[in-house]
């Protein structure tokens, strides 16, 4: 049945049964009587629908604190509609609340800054990576116009002109972003930030290594070319003129091989699909060797010694006797005659831990963090000198990498350098 026509018959019911009462009454004792009853019966009923309808006007003024009336007659109905349909609205807001939840997890965990701002760039909503990149505080600055917190004046300028089609690179709070605003809904923008900060940093180091290895090749090669040019022109040369040619272009051929060997050993240690080959390392026998190594190479000038204290290894012996090796090698090139070289192999709480140790011309603390960047040096006229290529302490840093090793640099000029090598606690060799 029609929800209206259950509602008039109810009123009609209602009212019959007041007059019929009231008729009743007039009947057995007098009109006047029943008049009487049956005024003061409709004015009850009036009365009813008014205290109903004033709890209406209650629950609607407050809905979530105020408790939905329980209803008689047709008001059964209509109550039984408002409870269904709060509890219908109270399941929406409990999903929206949900969905909202989920929305901002889902943006709070995005690699890129999220800005939610209102048609006049007032702050609604950012996510941390926003924060970070922006330097804002969505708990301090919400409410607030994002042009007067982000003063960088080409964002502004972004901003102001509203050419959104093409994205701006940003260089804010030594980061390099790249801003982008979309439109969305009739009063709402989103400005998205994407930080390249590090891959303009490899995009540079790639650069750079490129230039570098063109121009450590092209020293060797000129000097090659150069000789063999005197050579084809002057075929009378002088014997011992041309045999220090010949001396000079196989240094600069055994420099040339040094580095592109370096190079492709760093090209293979940098390669994902080259696994460790884990094997258990003899320290000691290692240790010594690269000793015997160093004081050949020092050719008696230096005073190079070994303490040996901790336990064997695990990991791939090649790279770890190349990692050793080149720091045992640049504290002999870069000490001075006499100076003393220390090798120390020991346990500590971290793990074991290697330390080569000198006396020598130490390092400026400017240059320390640069270390071990492909071709990075520190005396490019000294290096030269030393025979160096410029990489091994890169090698260095991705061999230990690989091992999930670190390298602790400590050193002061003319007061010698101290490289240290940790290992984690794992590492150690177990027994066999």
């Amino acid at each position: 049945m029609h929800p209206h026509l259950v509602f008039w018959i109810s009123a009609a019911l209602r009212i019959a049964i007041v007059l019929g009462a009231a008729a009743t009454c007039g009947y057995f004792f007098g009109t006047l009587t029943g008049l009487v009853l049956a005024l003061l019966g409709m004015l009850t009923l009036i009365v009813v629908q008014l205290q109903y309808l004033l709890n209406l006007s209650d629950w609607l003024d407050n809905p979530n604190s105020a408790r939905l009336p329980d209803g008689w007659g047709a008001w059964t109905e209509i109550f039984s509609r408002l409870y269904k349909l709060r509890r219908g609205d109270e399941k929406n807001q409990t999903e929206l609340a949900e969905w909202l939840a989920r929305f901002r997890q889902a943006m709070t965990l995005l690699p890129d800054g999220v800005v939610i701002m209102d048609d006049v760039m007032f702050l609604e909503w950012c996510n941390p990576i926003a924060e970070r990149d922006l330097g804002l505080d969505l708990k301090r600055d919400k409410g607030m116009r994002v042009t007067n917190l982000v003063r960088a004046p080409e964002f502004i300028d972004y901003i102001i002109l509203g050419r959104y089609d093409t994205p701006l690179v940003l260089s804010v709070r030594d980061r390099k972003l790249i801003v982008h605003v979309i439109p969305f809904e009739n009063r709402r923008q989103i400005l998205v930030t994407h930080d390249i900060t590090e891959s303009e940093r490899i995009d540079m180091m790639r650069r750079d290594f490129i230039a570098n290895a063109s121009h450590e090749l092209r020293t060797p090669l000129t000097v090659i070319n150069g000789f063999l040019e005197i050579a084809s022109m002057q075929p009378d040369l002088e014997v011992s003129i041309r045999s220090s040619h010949v001396k000079l272009m196989v240094e600069q051929g055994e420099r040339m091989q040094r580095l592109v060997e370096d190079m492709l050993t760093l090209s293979r240690l940098e390669s994902t699909e080259f696994q460790v080959r884990s094997e258990r390392i003899d320290m000691e026998m290692m240790l010594r060797h690269i000793l015997q190594e160093a004081q050949a190479l020092s050719a008696g000038k230096h005073q190079i010694s070994l303490e040996f204290d901790g336990p064997d290894i695990s990991g791939s012996s090649d790279e770890i006797r190349s990692a050793i090796s080149n720091l045992v090698t640049n504290a002999v090139r870069y000490t001075p005659e006499h100076g003393a070289i220390k090798m120390i192999w020991k346990n500590s709480p971290q793990g074991p831990k290697l330390i080569v140790q000198d006396n020598g011309i130490g390092i400026n603390q400017e240059h320390i963090s640069r270390l071990t960047e492909r071709f990075y040096r520190v005396d490019k006229s000294r290096s030269r000198e030393t025979q160096g290529t410029g990489l091994g302490l890169a090698i260095v840093k991705h061999v230990l990498i690989r091992h999930d090793a670190q390298l602790l640099i400590e050193s002061h000029l003319g007061e010698g350098s101290k490289f240290s090598v940790q290992f984690p606690r794992n590492a150690v060799a177990t027994i066999e």
